[in-house]
This record gives structure tokens, sequence and C-alpha cells, in this order.
């Protein structure tokens, strides 16, 4: 499997107990939509390496408490902890209209409805109470803007294009 063909779900946060038994923060809108996850993929020097779920229980704030098949001690847990964790995209299911994952839209070009071209989407940087994108304007100059309920007008998939509407003069205060 390669990364190129996985999402980034998140990474092994801690320790959770002596037993072998890891805390994994899930960097995802809805961390139960992955309760009950029976295996995925752990980043270890480059290679996607296959790990499969004993147990499996949700925690607050992204967090999940795992028990790995093979994993059985602290030493073996300890080799794991800050490391990625990915699935295979093709477990998400499609999303049509304007819902989107946020690791599909980047790169693609934003479109303010008033301004008109802003640049390219780098990365939804995911605060709970205002999430943000963070695009690249023409001339490398970072443009943030709050991603509200009617922020997103039109995904287009085909032509990797995000149109927006942004609040008013916002875009002029980053691109002039």
């Amino acid at each position: 499997m390669n990364k190129a063909d996985c999402f980034h779900l998140g990474y092994v946060a801690k320790l959770h107990g002596y037993k072998g038994e890891v805390s994994l923060f899930l960097d995802v809108t809805n961390p139960e939509d992955y309760a009950t996850l029976d295996a995925f993929f752990i980043d270890i020097n480059d290679q996607l390496t296959p790990f499969f779920v004993e147990h499996f229980k949700l925690k607050n704030k992204g967090f999940a408490a795992v028990k790995l098949e093979g994993i059985d001690n602290e030493s073996d847990a300890r080799k794991l902890l800050r490391k990625s964790i990915y699935l295979p995209e093709q477990v998400l299911p499609e999303l049509e209209g304007n819902h989107f994952y946020d690791h599909e839209v980047i790169g693609f070009k934003v479109i303010d409805q008033r301004y008109g071209a802003v640049g390219e989407l780098e990365q939804i940087i995911d605060f709970k109470s205002n999430p943000l994108l963070q695009i690249t304007g023409p001339k490398n100059e970072e443009v943030l803007v709050p991603l509200g309920q009617d922020t997103i007008i039109n995904v287009d998939r085909d032509n990797k294009e995000l149109t927006i509407q942004s609040p008013e003069g916002l875009i002029e205060l980053y691109l002039g």
C-alpha cells in the first residue's frame, strides 16, 4: 500500500497502560466514524505496515485507546509512538455536492465569488471552534479564510476548484 492511495487518519499519541495498549489521536472531523476499525496502516520508516485491532475504545477529544495484535508490552508499544496512521482512500464513502474530506481538496484552486482567483488550498486547519482554509496566494502569501457553514459555494472535483464566499473585504486584506 502506498501513501498516495491512503489518507492520514492520525497518529499514535501515547502509551495507554503497560500491556501494549496505545492511545491514538484521530485527526478527523468525526472520530465516531472510525469506532469500528479492525485494521489500519502505521508508517514505520516510510513503509506502511498493517496492524490489526484487538480492542478499540473511543475516548473524548478525538482520542481512542487501542490494543493491537502482536503488541503485547510497553517496549513494543513505545516503538509506535508519534507514528502516523493511514487508511486506504477506498474505505471512505464518496461524497457529493459541497461535502468533501479535508485531504480531498488539498491542492485545489480557490476562487472567491467576489474577488476571483485567490490561490491554491494548502491545508484545512481544523480548529474546533474556527476551522480555517489555508491558501497560498499568487505571490506565496498566506491567506486564511474561516470555514463557516456558508463558506463553500461549489466543489468542482473534475477541475480541482473550490468556489468560496469569504467575508467581505477579507481577501483584499491579504492580497490587496
